[in-house]
Parts: structure tokens; C-alpha cells; sequence
């Protein structure tokens, strides 16, 4: 018997759909101060005037090192004062006391110090005299304190790096080293252009803020209530309606926030019981969720800011590698609502009464205008203005559309808390890139990227799948417990010197980085978004995390697609080219997850799940002989289904 669920109010239920949390909120850990009225007020201020002159730093174009040390300081100021050295604080007390306030100004001290400094040390050729060797051994020192606070995996693996800068000497090998003393990695990690005021940190003082202030003004302009309430209008009434709109209400959010995590603990909190009462069982709510969740990161026109990183090491426009993304989250979105859909088939669900559904053009009518400042965006970044223009002009927009109808619009306290929240939202984004200017100082500096390089190619020799599967477990595992601009940033600087190196495209090489240091928040042992989605679902966190590989399987098979055929990563000077792999890619996902849910046209034995697996497997092999064999193999198991279901119903009406 088919179950269907009933949804008394699914525009209100779903309506509290954030973006901008951060990784600790997500968490639900016990890191973050208490704050009384006066105290708190003080930290919302600074909040505000930091997001504040953030925009207007990007928009008047300040000098990059003065916008990243200035980044830094308001960073450091507030990771200080809000997150806690440990649970039971100094003075076992949840709440900010003297001594934090102190510590928190303290720790800006060296960064203050370099934005008075730098230019003077640059004028005398990088000469350092002993302050200038403490301030930078300070800094240093604060950063990895900052990243202990907020991102603890991140801090672990930083102080590795620093201990093998220090001890190279005493390792053998392709990964030996002459060692560096403490006066070299200070000039380096603090002083240098490769260390803490490298590239990462000014991908957080630009993209990323900026960006993430425009999630948290998306919100508060009334878009998630648009998100939730159009999913549930187009997919709500389909079998297994309510994971299909987790799936797009997390897709759309999770672009802009680029937060799995964030992404799980918002729409999760509401999409996971929604999914059980429709019949799923919680593990498989749970996993839908988080592996729905994870695709945002890589999904335009925002990809969670990681695009806009991408670009910038690439050299390319932002248009280019936005296209380059569309079909690949496609056809990750495409399995993931197969998955559900084959599933609801296969157990009888049916989705929420229609009645109980709202009507898509009363949506469309009523709330559509929300989304102008998401096409603003788009609009602009394809006409060709930089991202940093056009997410202002967005921001701009969000607080415009949301005055267009009387009913609603964002008022002076609404926009204050957006500015509140948008930059409390950037902290652990922030304080990741800044630790990792320090794993990058140390990969430059020893030159363990180059040498991992090497040692790779020596051991897979011309193989490039070898070589493509090494840096895959590299991506997930260095991806792992991060957020996903900081993973990204990471792996890459290691992982796709090894890629191009074995022939890979550079573009190809960087998302096949990006898609795996995604998946590493659904891949256990570390898998933090299935870790929340099972919280949320009441269920076992190992179970959620491997039914959560099993939905995202394909997702884990596509990279691949992209580095062999690089056709698939759409270029807009030549996108005929892309048609016939993209049919080809199309074909692959749904017959390859077919045959791992065992249903396509009805219920598959064994064998047939093995063929239709098989056929997928082989359309997504380059070559005309084996996209024809799997052609044929798929033609013969859905002749061989179509016959079997025909029989069972002819058979069932006999039996009427």
C-alpha cells in the first residue's frame, strides 16, 4: 500500500531555511561564550563594523596587504572573544571575562604591528630586525591558537607541517630536508607573500566575505521562505516528494553559503523529519540530507565561494569556471534525485497531497521577486564585472527586493543583524585560511609539493588513473573536518601539480580537487555533514555515513568523467562539442544508479541490476566501442524489464 504523507502547513515548516552558520553552530559544540547585554552588544558592534568595512574596502579597492591585515585583526578580535581556549573556559565561567578581553586585544598586537611595518620593511629589502622576528613568532602563535579555538583538525595538521619544517633533516628520502630555522619560517609564515598573508587569507578578505554576507541578506530578505516554498511546489507531490525538495531546497541554499555543515543544521532540521514521515527510514533521511548538502559547494552560479578561489589560481575569468561547473553539479543533483525517486518507488511512497502543497505560480507571483538579486548576480558576472561588484550590487539588491512588496522589507534592525551575522558567519572560514597560509609557507618552502609530485609519478608511473585515485584519497582525507574553501585551498596546492603534471587540463585537475574535498564531509571516519544530519534523525552516525557514500556513490565516479573528458566541463566558445558527452554522462548517471538502487522501469533482479551497471560503467569509458556495447547492454536489460513487467501485470489483473 502506497503511504502518503500529510503536510498541514509546508510553506511555514520549511520557512527557516539560513544560510551563513558557522561549522560550530552547526555542531551544536559547547565552544562559544555566553554574552550578557553590554558584553554582547560590544561583539555585535564590532560585527558589524568589521562586515562594514569589509564592503567598503572591496568596493574603494584598498591595497591587498592592508585589507588583509585589517582582515586579520577584526578575525583575530572576535575568534578571541566568542570561542572559548576550552569547555570549561578560564574561569570555568560561559561567559567573557577581563582576561579575555585582554588576551583578545593582545592577539591583535602583531598583526597590528605588521600593518605599520610592511611597507617599511619592504623598502628596506626584507631586512628583519629582532621585533619585527618576535612580532612574526607571535603571530604565528596566535593564528594556530585561533585555529585550535574554531578549527581544531586544522590546527593539528599545521603544527605537523611545522614540525617537519623544523625537523626535514632528520628524514630520509624524497621528503628530506635540510631543516629551517626559527628566523627562516617566521619570515616566511608571517612576513613572507606565501604564509598567513597569502592567498588564502585574501580569498577570505574578498570572495569569501563577501559572499557569505550575501547569503545571510539573502536570507533575511525572505529568499529561503521563496527556496522552500517553490521546491515543495514543484516536487512536493511526486513520489518521495520531501527528499526531492531537500535535495533542491539544499542544493540552492548550500550554493550560496558553502557550508555543508550550515547547510544540514538549517534545511535538515526540517527536511529530515519531513522525509520520515513520508516513510523513509531515518538513516536514509539523514543521508539524502547531508550528501544533498555537500553538493552546494560545488554547484553555480555561487558554488559557496570556492569558484571564485578556483578562478583566481587558475587565472581565468569567473564565467569560465562557473560554466565549467554547471554540468558536473547537474548530474551530481540528477543521481542524488534518482536515488530518492528510485527509493520511494521501490518501498511505495507517495508524496504530501497536493492540497496540503502550495500552488507554484501563487509562489512564483507572490515571493519570485526574491530571487532578483540571485539573477542580478548571474547577470552581471556574465557580463563581466568582477565578482567582488557584482556580490555588493547583490547585497544591495536583496535589501531592494525584499521592499517591493508593502508586506515585508528588510528594516534598519534586520539589516544590522545581516552584517552581525554575515561576519560572525566568515570567523571559521577566516581563521581556517589564515592557518592555512602556514601549511602553504611550509609546502613552499621545503618544497614537499614538488617532491610528493615526484614520488607520485614515480609510483604510478604513466598512469593516470593510479595517480587520479591517489590524489582522491589525498582530497578527502586533508579535506577532512575543514570547511570547503579552506579544503579546496589546501589540496590544491599539493594535489594538482600531480594531476597536470600526469596530462590532466587544469581546470579538469581543479575540480576533480574540488568535488572530492566536498565529498570528504560525507566520507567517514570524519564525515562532520552525516554526523549532523544522524543528530537530527536519531540515528547511528556511522550508519548515516555510509548510506550517505552509497546515495553520493556517483558522486564519487564523476570526477573521473571530467579529467578523461574534459568536454564535459562546458566552455562556452565551443559547447556543440559538449552535447554528445553529455547525453553520454546523462545516461551513465541514471543507469549506474539504477542499477545500485535495483530499479529503473520496476524492480531489478540481480542480474539485471549488474547489467544495467555495467552499460553505465561502459558509456562512461571514452570510445565508440565500448558507448556502443553499453548502448546494447542497456537496450537488452530494459527490453528484458519492460518484458517482466508486463507479465507481473497482466498476471495481477488475471488474478482481479
Amino acid at each position: 500500500m502506497a503511504k502518503t504523507a500529510q503536510l498541514p502547513d509546508p510553506a511555514k515548516d520549511l520557512g527557516d531555511v539560513t544560510a551563513g552558520t558557522s561549522a560550530q553552530e552547526a555542531l551544536g559544540t559547547d565552544a562559544k561564550r555566553h554574552f550578557g547585554r553590554i558584553s554582547g552588544l560590544i561583539v555585535a558592534t564590532i560585527a558589524i563594523i568589521w562586515s562594514v568595512f569589509q564592503l567598503a574596502a572591496n568596493i574603494t579597492g584598498m591595497g591587498a596587504m592592508n585589507l588583509r591585515g585589517w582582515h586579520i585583526v577584526f578575525l583575530v578580535l572576535l575568534t578571541f572573544l566568542i570561542f572559548r581556549p576550552f569547555k570549561a573556559g578560564w574561569t570555568r565561567s560561559k561567559y567573557v571575562t577581563i582576561f579575555d578581553v585582554v588576551l583578545a586585544v593582545v592577539a591583535t598586537v602583531p598583526f597590528l604591528y605588521f600593518l605599520r611595518e610592511y611597507e617599511q620593511i619592504a623598502l628596506r629589502g626584507g631586512f628583519l630586525d629582532p621585533t619585527d622576528y618576535v612580532m612574526g613568532i607571535l603571530g604565528v602563535v596566535v593564528a594556530l591558537e585561533a585555529a585550535r579555538r574554531v578549527v581544531r583538525n586544522l590546527a593539528i595538521l599545521a603544527a605537523i607541517f611545522l614540525l617537519y619544517a623544523f625537523l626535514g633533516s632528520y628524514i630520509s628520502g624524497v621528503f628530506g630536508h635540510a631543516g629551517y630555522s626559527m628566523d627562516r619560517l617566521t619570515q616566511q609564515l608571517f612576513w613572507g607573500s606565501q604564509g598567513i598573508f597569502g592567498i588564502a587569507i585574501g580569498v577570505s578578505a574578498t570572495f569569501v566575505f563577501v559572499f557569505i554576507v550575501f547569503g545571510v541578506f539573502l536570507k533575511y530578505s525572505g529568499f529561503s521562505d521563496f527556496i522552500s516554498d517553490i521546491s515543495l511546489a514543484i516536487t512536493g507531490h511526486s513520489p518521495g516528494g520531501p527528499a526531492k525538495v531537500a535535495v533542491i531546497a539544499s542544493a540552492m541554499t548550500g550554493t550560496i553559503n558553502g557550508s555543508a555543515l550550515a547547510n544540514v543544521a538549517t534545511t535538515g532540521s526540517i527536511t529530515i523529519p519531513l522525509m520520515k514521515r513520508n516513510g523513509y527510514s531515518p538513516r536514509m533521511a539523514a543521508a539524502v540530507e547531508a550528501v544533498a548538502s555537500t553538493g552546494g559547494q560545488f554547484a553555480p552560479p555561487v558554488m559557496g565561494a570556492v569558484g571564485f578561489v578556483m578562478a583566481e589560481y587558475l587565472g581565468l575569468p569567473y564565467v569560465v569556471v562557473m560554466l565549467a561547473a554547471v554540468l558536473p553539479a547537474l548530474l551530481y543533483y540528477l543521481a542524488v534525485l534518482l536515488v530518492v525517486h528510485f527509493e520511494a518507488k521501490r518501498q511505495g511512497l507517495t508524496g504530501i497531497s497536493r492540497e496540503n502543497l502550495p500552488r507554484a505560480f501563487e509562489v512564483i507571483k507572490q515571493k519570485g521577486h526574491l530571487s532578483l538579486p540571485l539573477i542580478i548576480l548571474v547577470v552581471l558576472l556574465l557580463m563581466g564585472y568582477t565578482p567582488l561588484f557584482a556580490g555588493v550590487v547583490g547585497i544591495v539588491c536583496a535589501v531592494a527586493a525584499s521592499w517591493i512588496r508593502p508586506s515585508g522589507g528588510m528594516g534598519p534592525k534586520a539589516i544590522l543583524k545581516s552584517l552581525e551575522e554575515g561576519a560572525r558567519s566568515a570567523i571559521g572560514v577566516g581563521v581556517a585560511c589564515m592557518v592555512i597560509g602556514v601549511i602553504i609557507g611550509v609546502v613552499s618552502l621545503t618544497g614537499l609539493g614538488l617532491n610528493l609530485g615526484f614520488f607520485i609519478a614515480d609510483f604510478t608511473g604513466d598512469s593516470l588513473f593510479i595517480a587520479a585515485a591517489l590524489v582522491m584519497v589525498m582530497s578527502i582525507i586533508l579535506g577532512m573536518g575543514v570547511p570547503g574553501v579552506a579544503a579546496y585551498v589546501i589540496v590544491a596546492a599539493v594535489g594538482a601539480p600531480i594531476l597536470t603534471d600526469a596530462g590532466v587540463e587544469p581546470l579538469a585537475a581543479h575540480m576533480f580537487i574540488l568535488f572530492f574535498a566536498s565529498l570528504s564531509n560525507i566520507t567517514p571516519p570524519v564525515a562532520l555533514a552525516s554526523y549532523i544530519a544522524a543528530g537530527i534523525a536519531q540515528e547511528d552516525e556511522t550508519k548515516v555515513s555510509l548510506t550517505a557514500v552509497k546515495v553520493g556513490l556517483i558522486g564519487f565516479i564523476l570526477p573521473f568523467t571530467f579529467i578523461y573528458n574534459p568536454q564535459l566541463l562546458l566552455d562556452a566558445d565551443d559547447l556543440a562539442a559538449s552535447l554528445v558527452p553529455a547525453v553520454s554522462a546523462i545516461a551513465t548517471v541514471i543507469l549506474m544508479t539504477a542499477g545500485l538502487q535495483g530499479w529503473l522501469l520496476g524492480s531489478l533482479n540481480l542480474l539485471l541490476r549488474l547489467g544495467v551497471f555495467t552499460a553505465g560503467a561502459l558509456l562512461l569509458i571514452p570510445g565508440q566501442l565500448t558507448s556502443l556495447i553499453g548502448l546494447g547492454l542497456a537496450a537488452v536489460a530494459v527490453i528484458i524489464q519492460l518484458t517482466i513487467t508486463t507479465r507481473s501485470t497482466k498476471s495481477a489483473s488475471k488474478e482481479r
